[in-house]
């Protein structure tokens, strides 16, 4: 384990972390923030929950103080591109807590929120700026930003970026850069189009993986429960009648489906909240605060909108609809099991979605343990050639409220960062 004081970071940052009370870099970070430091360009393939946000966000800062250049009106020494508004705002959030002792300016401008604010805080010119593709190129095109001025630019969540269609405009804005500008790019998966874009963008670089493509998190229980479709909904209410699932985020394939899902829960009186992608930008933030908060127990979202939610705690990620691919599977129950701590990933699985299932259960070479102990079982979907394959749970030790055996939020290690 490297702590974070062998890395030799500013001590402004030093002092910053320490306060946050991370003392030891995750695998990531001790990999990530040396080349960094150097000036070096970085190819990063790690999932949530690592600690990548840390791993750039820190050598960078940590270069903006040595760099002796001034801050200039309508320019940003730094670059940081996201793909959603959350992921944008959480990365600016952790930008201002471990620079929060340094002499440095970080904005961060993103779609559904006023430009004007964003052109005033441009105007006077900022060290880090973190944007979404789509603002930040309407910005430029009405003469408010200039990436003159770019000595690091940082690409988070490439393949999220292609899944949502930005590539295009990702190209245009580093087109746009320094020739001779610092690249890192982080994505949690490497098809042939991003390792091609990366081929594009970044010159000798290093190349770090915190964990191979498509696996999942070691700390995460993994669980599937077979249910009839229209059942589904009374499983899960059934399900949060259990006081160990203390913050769940649930997720749906579509966005009327997150908004049925949480009024459903509203009325069985279980506090909920929906994030997805019709939703104002300040109902997704109201939402995200009550649920960090504690007053919403249940955070109804779509995969679009939950990219990037950075919540800790959360003891249960429940898939309502089997997601139709491994690495939004990976990506979702990422959300749990952060920082060190455990939890439990539970998929409702409706005769439809065997398919599914059965391609993230070869892609992760990982089989989910069957709950057969419920009240909703549907032996008849249970059915399948895959069946000899499964570990399902004995119904002679059955957990409480038909849960597995292991309970979840463990208490994350002293000394991570997020």
């Amino acid at each position: 384990m490297t702590d974070f004081k062998a890395l030799e970071l500013a001590e402004p940052i030093l002092n910053a972390i320490s306060g946050e009370g991370y003392t030891a870099a995750t695998p990531i970070q001790a990999q990530a923030i040396p080349p960094l430091m150097q000036g070096r360009d970085l190819l990063g393939i790690a999932q949530t929950g690592t600690g990548k946000t840390a791993a750039f966000a820190l050598p960078l800062l940590h270069r903006l103080l040595q760099s002796t250049r001034p801050r200039l009106r309508g320019q940003t020494r730094a670059l940081i591109l996201a793909p959603t508004r959350e992921l944008a705002s959480q990365i600016a959030d952790s930008l201002r807590r471990y620079g929060r002792l340094a002499p440095l300016r970080a904005a961060v401008v993103f779609g559904g929120s006023p430009k004007r604010a964003q052109i005033r805080t441009l105007s006077q010119g900022v060290d880090v700026l973190v944007a979404t593709p789509g603002r930040l190129l309407d910005l430029m095109k009405l003469g408010h930003l200039s990436l003159n001025a770019v000595e690091i630019f940082v690409l988070d969540e490439a393949d999220r970026m292609l899944d949502m269609g930005f590539i295009p405009d990702v190209k245009k804005i580093a087109a746009a850069l320094p020739k001779q500008c610092q690249t890192a790019m982080f994505s949690a998966t490497m098809p042939k189009s991003i390792q091609g874009l990366a081929d594009g963008l970044l010159r000798n670089p290093v190349r770090i993986e915190a964990a191979p493509a498509a696996t999942t998190v070691e700390k995460v229980t993994q669980q599937v429960y077979f249910v009839n479709k229209d059942k589904k909904q009374a499983l899960l209410a059934e399900l949060l009648k259990d006081a160990a699932i203390k913050r769940v985020l649930v997720f749906t394939r579509t966005r009327r489906g997150a908004e049925r899902l949480s009024n459903y829960l509203d009325n069985c009186g279980i506090k909920t909240d929906a994030i997805h992608g019709e939703k104002e930008q300040s109902e997704r933030q109201f939402a995200l605060t009550g649920f960090r908060s504690g007053h919403v127990r249940a955070l109804v979202a779509t995969d679009v909108a939950a990219r990037g939610i950075d919540v800790s705690g959360v003891t249960h990620v429940i898939n309502f609809d089997v997601p139709t691919d491994a690495e939004s599977y990976v990506h979702r129950i990422g959300r749990t099991a952060r920082a060190g701590a455990s939890g439990i990933a539970i998929s409702f699985c409706d005769r439809d979605e065997r398919k599914y299932l059965r391609t993230i259960e070869r892609t992760t070479k990982q089989n989910m343990s069957v709950i057969v102990d419920q009240p909703f079982h549907a032996a008849d979907v249970a059915k399948g050639p895959a069946d000899s394959k499964r570990r399902p749970l004995s119904k002679k030790k059955p957990a409480r409220h038909f849960h597995a055996a292991k309970k979840p939020g463990g208490r994350a290690r002293k000394g991570r960062a997020a």
